[in-house]
């Protein structure tokens, strides 16, 4: 649709709906056009206080189709996120955003998650225990499973997910508690996959790289009948790694069926099946708590027979149905099953001798989500003052099982074997598989049930307000304990449900002095619900979170290029993290349940987000971050964490961008060029130091900034494209740092290329 004279914050949508608000009562003349269309012209009257409703049919005019070029698209500031559970344009919206479209996905061959993720600025790539998953940092947060989401709704994260089926990844950045309830202070992702379309189409193809890395991927979709529509988006993945003895095994499948019930109401029905074995790697470990710079990146400590299988299955279904010109409902349900087992040797920490003694770890745990959200959206007008409304509801019950085993063959103190990590031939290493018996299944239920209002209001064309409330209620029942060898249900005589509930306000004011430029401030409360015991075995308190942002969104140069910068601060009243010490004060907590509450933290920061289409084929995505978080108030002294020091894992800077360039005329049109560098600050690894402990071993580790550039060259003529990635083409050598333990070397300089044919 052309309305380049109007430029009155158009906000549209997928499905071909669209609305047009801040116009003055009158008769206008709306123009319609597209490629391959026939354009429309239609006098539409607007009057005062009321919606006008206009239908547009456009019919093809294939005479004139010989060539699509595509020469731009919104800019960031002009994407309604679906996360947001309302279309509001992005301009008027109160809070940071980011999306990472379906072009940056491909253009940079993405396989997981984490290789999009990188792609926003201030978020940052964190490691889990063992690599088994992703994890992300940002605005000083672990972004953990509360924070991540698959179409809308809450999604496992202890699973690394697949990027073939990803249509686009969208980040509400700081606080979005009043539409989730629980979630983190940081962020929340939300992985939006490829969906049906009523034309024939898709893709195979073909990628492989480096470390034996093969992966064919398919992705096909079209009508079934004028109403019905489907995809189905496989892949299967093989792979060595740049890590000694590290393999990794994937299946995964998308299938998806779209149906138009009529004018009004559509029926989206998803879901996936995703299959990886991985190999469980605790990187090079530590030497007397200190990274060890002497061993070299592919070493590897680990079992040849230890293991990670994880299997995730995903169902969900979303319907929408306007109902009248004013408002519109929609209904998101969905159920996930989730299992991982796992055994493996554990934490890497050699003395400064290099010796170590090896420990097992068995597990096999499930859980089992089902999930649902209602949301009523309307657009109206009281006394001349516009509303944007949204109200919904929303509940999830979680089935969580964990099995406790009984491993055979183990040495004095539950060791495995010993080796040495400077010196392999100090010891001989065991190879057998002990044997593991499961002893004890926990189950524990949670439930968790929100509702939550939300209006935007425009008292002008200028002037806006964001206004909202959420209720959240949380219950954790007390989890059941069976005992497998004698088949009875053993129940703490202590254990008491944990019933949490509270109030997240959200408010915030945006100014817009021109239609291309918007100013806002905000305020957010939410709490956070605190999971496991303390080291009396006492539940959690909640711990409380205040978040202020300001900031400010441009699209300039004729919307070609979004510039936005955003200052925040975010106080937690009262961190968990495991305790380091049981209750004696000098035994080592090794159980990640046993939590203490550090002190109040404050999270302070800055972002900077360029994004464009500056001409014809050129691309480019780029971003500047700080955080600063540290503790500002811990309670006592002796034992206490130390004032002003900042928190583990959380890199000061980050820096990413991006730039693809395709020719779009001469003899060499159709050649793509990209390159793309990512940068990660100076952080601290370990734990957090405490005034007056004793220094059994480095408690701070220092990890140093790096930088990978990646080079992408490719070519397309007609249906088939070739597109290679050279990527750390400096070789950069440095660490991902779980703890003090897990320490995993960055990959090496490796190449990439997919070959594709698009029908």
């Amino acid at each position: 649709m052309a309305l380049p004279e109007l430029n009155k914050g158009t906000v549209s949508a997928e499905n071909g709906s669209y609305s047009i608000q801040g116009l003055a009562p009158g008769t206008y003349t709306l123009r319609c056009s597209f490629v391959g269309l026939q354009s429309q012209e239609l006098a539409v009257t607007v009057e005062a206080g009321k919606n006008t409703r206009v239908d547009l049919t456009l019919t093809e005019d294939a005479a004139r189709i010989s060539e699509v070029v595509v020469t731009a698209g919104k800019t960031i500031n002009k994407k309604p996120l679906a996360i947001g559970k309302i279309a509001i344009s992005p301009l008027d919206m109160p809070q940071s955003m980011s999306i990472i479209n379906s072009e940056v996905i491909a253009n940079q061959q993405a396989s997981k998650l984490s290789d999009v993720i990188k792609n926003v600025n201030g978020v940052s790539l964190g490691t889990t225990r063992g690599s088994t998953s992703e994890t992300f940092f940002a605005r000083g947060y672990n972004l953990g499973a509360n924070n991540i989401f698959k179409n809308g709704a809450r999604s496992n994260s202890a699973v690394i997910p697949e990027a073939s089926s990803l249509e686009r990844i969208e980040v509400l950045k700081g606080s979005a508690a009043l539409l989730f309830g629980n979630v983190s202070g940081g962020a929340v992702i939300n992985m939006v996959t490829k969906q049906p379309k009523f034309e024939y189409g898709g893709e195979v193809a073909m990628r492989a790289g480096s470390y034996n890395f093969y992966k064919p991927m398919a992705d096909v979709y079209g009508p079934i009948t004028k109403n019905l529509a489907f995809r189905m988006v496989g892949t299967h993945e093989t792979a060595e790694s740049y890590r000694n003895s590290v393999e990794s095994k994937k299946y995964y499948v998308n299938p998806s069926l779209l149906y138009k019930l009529g004018s009004r109401t559509t029926l989206l029905v998803q879901g996936d099946y995703l299959s990886h074995d991985f190999t469980p790697d605790f990187g090079i470990g530590s030497l007397d708590g200190k990274i060890p710079t002497n061993i070299d990146r592919s070493t590897f400590f680990n079992a040849p027979w230890a293991y990670n299988e994880v299997r995730q299955n995903t169902a969900s279904a979303s319907i929408d149905h306007q109902l009248n010109d004013i408002w519109k409902v929609n209904f998101i349900g969905s159920q996930q099953k989730f299992s991982r087992d796992y055994f493996s040797t554990e934490r890497i920490q050699a003395d400064a001798d290099g010796d170590w003694g090896r420990k097992l770890t068995r597990s096999d745990i499930a859980e089992n989500y089902y999930t649902g959200q209602v949301n009523l959206n309307g657009e109206f007008k009281t006394f001349g003052i516009g509303h944007t409304l949204l109200v919904g509801a929303d509940a999830e019950r979680y089935l969580n099982t964990s099995h406790t085993f009984k491993i055979s063959s183990l040495r004095k103190g539950d060791v495995y074997d010993s080796i040495n990590l400077l010196n392999p031939a100090k010891f001989e290493a065991r190879t057998d598989e002990p044997l593991a018996t499961a002893t004890v299944r926990t189950e524990t239920p949670t439930y968790r049930f929100g509702t939550y209002l939300q209006d935007l209001i425009s008292l002008s064309d200028k002037f806006k307000v964001l206004a909202g409330m959420r209720w959240s209620y949380q219950k954790i029942e007390v989890a059941k304990l069976y005992d497998l060898a004698n088949n009875e249900v053993k129940n703490s005589p202590t254990a008491v449900t944990k019933v949490d509930k509270a109030f997240s306000p959200r408010l915030g004011f945006v100014y817009q002095p021109t239609s291309t430029t918007s100013l806002f401030a905000s305020y957010s409360n939410n709490f956070v619900p605190n999971t496991g015991k303390d080291v009396f075995q006492q539940n959690l308190k909640p711990s409380i979170i205040d978040q202020y942002e300001v900031g400010v969104k441009n699209d300039l140069v004729k919307d070609m290029l979004s510039v936005n910068v955003t200052f925040y601060r975010i106080i937690n009243n009262d961190l968990a993290l495991q305790a380091q010490f049981l209750a004696d004060g000098t035994t080592v907590n090794t159980d990640a349940t046993i939590k203490e509450f550090t002190g109040q933290t404050t999270s302070d920061g800055a972002e900077v987000d360029l994004s464009g289409t500056l001409s014809p084929g050129l691309t480019f995505l780029a971003g500047y971050s700080y955080n600063y978080m540290r503790y500002t108030d811990t309670p006592g002294s002796k034992g206490s964490y130390i004032e002003g020091e900042r928190l583990v894992s959380n890199p000061s800077h980050t820096a990413n961008a991006t730039i693809f360039y395709t020719l779009q005329t001469s003899a060499l049109k159709g050649l793509k060029v990209g390159a793309s560098g990512f940068y990660t600050g100076e952080r601290n690894a370990g734990w957090n130091n405490q005034v007056g402990q004793t220094q059994q071993f480095n408690r701070l580790i220092p990890v140093s900034g790096f930088t990978t550039f990646d080079l992408s060259l490719g070519y397309s003529i007609s249906k088939f494209s070739i597109l290679g990635k050279l990527s750390n083409i400096t070789n950069e050598l440095n660490y991902l740092v779980h703890e003090n333990y897990s320490v995993n070397p960055i990959p090496p300089r490796q190449f990439v290329t997919t070959v594709s044919y698009r029908f």
